[in-house]
């Protein structure tokens, strides 16, 4: 399920410099990389394409006791819904949830136009899962001077172009760029710069133990 398919970023890894970017390196200087995650994707092309669905509680995922959530909307996150749980738990928690059955062509056909949209930005993508990839836009292609911009352009062409809205995070890492996707959602961008790195990476350690240990 992944948004890049495996063979274009082994090509693409044939190259020096891409390869290591992949590996988490960068010669040229300070890196400027964004995170991109859809907002409850499936959930929200679901919403998209089928009017009666917006402002309600969707459950992507066949009901049932050996099911899972595969995405939940906002509104059904609301009663504590979320992805990877027991599709039977999220119907105690949400009797009025809206059960949609995943349709993953549709939602791989969305992801490829995303991929053309990050692509206009940057050759160097890599991508996490069907929602959510790492941009580097160090040399953006477009001219655009800032990562900060450059996130912007894209979230704006992501919403003008699928009707969907995405959350990004900018900072000089991967590591980083991750963590700061996740504090404006949904739909919003947030902006680690080089002399916040150290005061960012230990807070984001911190979340990464508390997650481990609490397991949200």
């Amino acid at each position: 399920m992944d948004l890049f398919p495996a063979a274009s970023l082994a090509a693409s890894a044939s190259c020096p410099r891409v390869a290591r970017f992949l590996a988490g390196e960068y010669p040229f200087g300070v890196r400027k990389i964004i995170h991109v995650d859809m907002d409850a994707f499936y959930a929200s092309v679901e919403q998209r394409d089928n009017p009666d669905l917006r402002g309600r509680p969707v459950i992507v995922g066949w009901p049932g006791a050996r099911s899972v959530v595969c995405a939940a909307s906002y509104e059904a996150r609301k009663f504590g819904v979320h992805s990877a749980m027991p599709a039977s738990r999220a119907q105690r928690l949400c009797p009025q949830g809206v059960f949609v059955h995943p349709d993953f062509e549709r939602y791989r056909a969305v992801s490829k136009k995303i991929r053309e949209i990050f692509e206009r930005h940057t050759a160097l993508v890599e991508p996490l899962s069907l929602d959510e990839a790492y941009l580097d836009v160090t040399q953006e292609l477009t001219g655009i001077p800032t990562a900060t911009e450059a996130a912007e352009v894209i979230r704006r062409e992501i919403r003008e172009e699928t009707q969907l809205t995405a959350s990004a995070g900018v900072a000089p890492n991967k590591f980083l760029a991750k963590i700061a996707s996740d504090w404006n959602k949904p739909d919003g961008l947030f902006v680690i710069r080089p002399h916040q790195v150290e005061t960012a990476s230990r807070a984001g350690q911190r979340l990464q133990r508390y997650d481990a240990g609490q397991g949200f």
